[in-house]
């Protein structure tokens, strides 16, 4: 069995490294060696030690929403056994109640459990008050990992965007138009006991997981591993996005205003980047739906509407001219 905390720590420190920051150095300051998060044997970070990781990645990434954007951009792998049992979920309500139980084997910080009612999925995260206490910035970095992460991995798992029709959270006001993107809703002040929590619409429940997005992951996943270290030696912003949409091409291609609100630069300084290194973000973006494109078609497992969704592309025909942009062939034509 995998150690799920490993995991999370090898995704927080690639993470870093996409936000073009030492995830080294972070090794350093909280006092983990490399060469541990090699071995097979439990990681076993202290409490202190998990708290300062959090902490410090914030810090040395100059992101104040750090947990918020990680959440955002991370993959169901990182949860190792974890992800695998939501994966292997038949609906997305076995997937929540999976979750729920062994959220503990990720965080002893934050608990969460799911809910139906007559028309809402009700998701609860629960705080340790006593590690809140003790530690206040590196729980609300985790509570936002995971509001964010449940939020972007049931896109994942449906050929529907999932926003919920309710967020509760005691949101910092001053960045509380990120939080609304994130999350994707209007935030409600916390009110008594009900802290943390995101209301969906029922019929969600229900719903059956598709796979083809997780086939997906494993493939650009791998690609995305193969090029880490040229990622870290070239830190250019054309290399850190594309490793970025890789790693997250199974949940769709993001806008160019999401992408530079996770990385916490603006659109602005992001294109004028881009075009100093000689490349668009559509260009970038269109490499990686090409090369989906072709996969989806060379396995002959969907349709080309189907395709065409899981692309983003909410009209066949647009997809259609795309296709033929790229290829100089229309999908039909493509597909052997």
């Amino acid at each position: 069995m995998q150690d799920p905390q490993r995991l999370l720590v090898l995704a927080l420190l690639d993470y870093v490294d996409r936000k073009n920051a030492s995830a080294s150095q972070l090794c350093d300051l909280i006092g983990l060696e490399q060469n541990r998060l090699k071995q097979h044997d439990l990681l076993g970070l202290t409490a202190k030690q998990t708290d300062d990781l959090w902490v410090n990645a914030a810090q040395l990434t100059h992101d104040p929403l750090f947990g918020l954007h990680f959440g955002e951009s991370m993959q169901l792998t990182a949860l190792g056994v974890v992800g695998g049992l939501i994966q292997t979920s038949r609906t997305i309500g076995e997937a929540l109640t999976q979750a729920a139980a062994f959220a503990s084997l990720i965080t002893d910080m934050v608990g969460m459990t799911s809910r139906r009612t007559s028309d809402r999925i009700i998701v609860d995260f629960q705080p340790n008050e006593a590690r809140r206490e003790l530690a206040p910035a590196a729980f609300r970095h985790q509570m936002d990992m995971f509001m964010a992460f449940t939020i972007r991995e049931i896109d994942g798992l449906v050929l529907r965007r999932v926003s919920p029709s309710q967020v509760t959270y005691p949101a910092d006001p001053a960045y509380q138009a990120e939080y609304e993107r994130v999350l994707r809703g209007p935030i409600r002040q916390s009110v008594g006991d009900c802290n943390y929590q995101l209301v969906l619409d029922g019929s969600y429940w229900d719903e059956p997981i598709i796979t083809a997005n997780y086939d997906m992951q494993r493939l650009w996943l791998k690609q995305a591993t193969e090029r880490t270290q040229a990622i870290r030696d070239a830190k250019t912003m054309s290399v850190r996005i594309r490793q970025q949409l890789l790693a997250t091409a199974y949940l769709g291609i993001p806008s160019l205003d999401d992408v530079a609100a996770n990385l916490n630069v603006s659109s602005r300084s992001l294109q004028r980047k881009l075009q100093e290194e000689g490349v668009t973000y559509q260009q970038l973006a269109d490499s990686i739906r090409k090369s989906l494109a072709i996969h989806y078609l060379d396995t002959r497992k969907y349709s080309i509407k189907e395709i065409a969704y899981l692309l983003g592309y909410n009209e066949l025909s647009a997809f259609t001219r795309a296709f033929k942009r790229w290829t100089g062939a229309s999908p039909i034509h493509y597909r052997p």
